[in-house]
């Protein structure tokens, strides 16, 4: 009988809230909080410790350096491999929280052999009433947002994935725009304008701060919210870079657009049944700054996708007793690690602070621009390119904080050749070295910023997604629901539970 009592009081939850930081475990959480940590003794001019690169406990154990989301009641540890991987992609962990199905990387709602589509919670709740906002600091039809509207054979199908967002009837989309609107992104895809399919299908598609913000106090009843400035492949910019480069405030963070999209779901759950809502926050470039290693851009992420989550606390503490907000991750992307080889048990956080571009807003802008100037006549078999260029040298202090001439001989040689293969695609290094050195990324970048979070003590081992557990956190209504050590296809169980689907899930379409 009490089992039964508390059943059915898991199925009441009103308002839930599906934050999650794409790439985030706990080594992202943990450098997010050594760098407030770190800024905090500095903002108030206090030694960081006893001795250089000491951080004293006491200011990571102030509530200055903490997370929101770290100081929530309940948490669990999640398992995130798909159907044959280790090392999950986020099609196949979106899967995995939105229908509680494992499925192939790459694969978004399908099984394995594509024969059976599945709907995810997000439609669950939309077909109880409830409605539904999906946010993202990436692009919309991005493999984790498609997750909650959309079932793709291939997460690179953007048409298909936009033309299923335009038919889903949701009531809120937000973030960054379409990667493919207006013909297809591959072979097998479909050939639609989505954007003629939204109006038809009474969307309003807004693309500035003003008219974006405007939503809070007057609502519609379906919309799509993309940011004026879509950085790369059509995504938010980078919080770091909105920071330094967002001249005229002109952009929106995600914790605005969360803020927009809690406003106008709550009005309109107000006006037409009040059913409650459901809303997926994904904080997406969190990811993509640990692919390319870089820890600044990463952190910065996460403090930005932590004051999303605060706009959920707000709503919170106006209903504590009807609602629900769970964090997590999808998984780890770069092999983080809190600790480097170079400074074993010391962190000099404070000096990656200098850094005020990501590596992406580097390689489009200040990198491009040096590469036009100096590419014609230059020699790769030099051995001191970089440190005879001036505006290079300058280029390190000024937009990484790095000092040339105080690194030591094996980081300046590593300098030296990644400019090289930058410059002309060329060095004396094998091709093995280079993949391994570089990735797919810029070579001049990535080992700047290699090189300037070993020096803050942050390592990484890889470009790629790993398999680590990931943490999730919850506060408010039936949120114990979430204790323990589970898998990642169980969180799409819990959270239909607490939203009274019925059904039990994986439900076919």
């Amino acid at each position: 009988m009490l089992f039964a009592v508390s059943s059915m009081a898991a199925a009441e939850v009103k308002y839930v809230f599906f934050f999650l930081g794409d790439g985030m475990s706990t080594s992202q959480i943990q450098t997010t909080e050594a760098a407030m940590a770190t800024a905090y003794a500095k903002s108030s001019n206090q030694s960081l410790g006893p001795e250089a690169g000491d951080l004293d406990a006491q200011y990571l154990l102030n509530a200055a350096a903490h997370l929101r989301f770290t100081q929530f009641p309940i948490m669990g540890m999640q398992t995130t491999y798909d159907a044959y991987s280790l090392n999950t992609d986020s099609a196949s962990a979106g899967t995995a929280f939105a229908c509680g199905i494992k499925t192939k990387s790459g694969m978004i709602n399908m099984s394995p052999d594509q024969k059976e589509q599945y709907k995810s919670v997000a439609q669950l709740a939309h077909e109880r009433g409830m409605k539904v906002g999906i946010l993202t600091s990436v692009s919309i039809d991005h493999a984790t947002p498609a997750s909650y509207y959309a079932s793709a054979a291939s997460r690179s199908y953007y048409n298909s994935i936009g033309t299923q967002l335009a038919n889903s009837g949701y009531e809120f989309f937000g973030g960054g725009g379409f990667v493919s609107p207006q013909k297809a992104e591959k072979s097998g895809d479909t050939n639609n304008d989505v954007y003629a399919l939204l109006a038809q299908n009474g969307y309003t598609v807004l693309n500035d701060r003003s008219s974006i913000l405007n939503l809070k106090t007057n609502p519609k009843s379906k919309v799509v919210a993309i940011n004026p400035w879509l950085q790369d492949s059509s995504a938010l910019p980078y919080h770091l870079d909105k920071v330094y480069y967002d001249n005229g405030n002109k952009n929106l963070t995600l914790s605005e657009m969360t803020a927009v999209a809690i406003a106008n779901l709550e009005a309109l759950d107000r006006k037409e049944g009040g059913k409650g809502f459901f809303i997926m926050v994904e904080g997406g470039k969190i990811d993509w700054a640990c692919h390319a290693n870089d820890a600044m851009a990463a952190m910065v992420d996460v403090t930005d996708f932590d004051a999303a989550v605060g706009q959920a606390i707000d709503f919170y503490n106006k209903h504590p007793n009807e609602t629900l907000i769970v964090v997590t991750g999808d998984h780890e992307t770069g092999g983080m690690s809190v600790g480097h080889a170079t400074t074993a048990y010391k962190a000099y956080y404070d000096k990656m602070f200098g850094q005020k571009a990501t590596f992406q807003y580097f390689t489009d802008n200040q990198w491009k621009a040096h590469k036009a100037k100096y590419a014609t006549g230059y020699d790769y078999t030099r051995s001191d390119n970089l440190a005879s260029n001036a505006e290079m040298v300058a280029l390190l202090k000024d937009v990484f904080g790095l000092d040339y001439s105080s690194l030591n001989d094996y980081q300046k040689e590593r300098l030296e050749d990644a400019y090289d293969q930058s410059m002309t695609g060329k060095n004396s290094n094998n091709n093995a070295a280079n993949k391994l050195l570089y990735g797919g990324y810029e070579p001049i970048t990535v080992t700047i910023t290699h090189i300037l979070n070993e020096i803050g003590g942050i390592g990484w081992t890889s470009y790629s997604h790993t398999g680590q557990p990931v943490p999730l956190f919850a506060k408010g209504e039936n949120a114990d629901t979430f204790v323990g050590f589970y898998d990642n296809t169980d969180i799409a169980k819990k959270l239909a539970s607490v939203m009274g689907i019925a059904q039990s899930l994986p439900v076919l379409k």
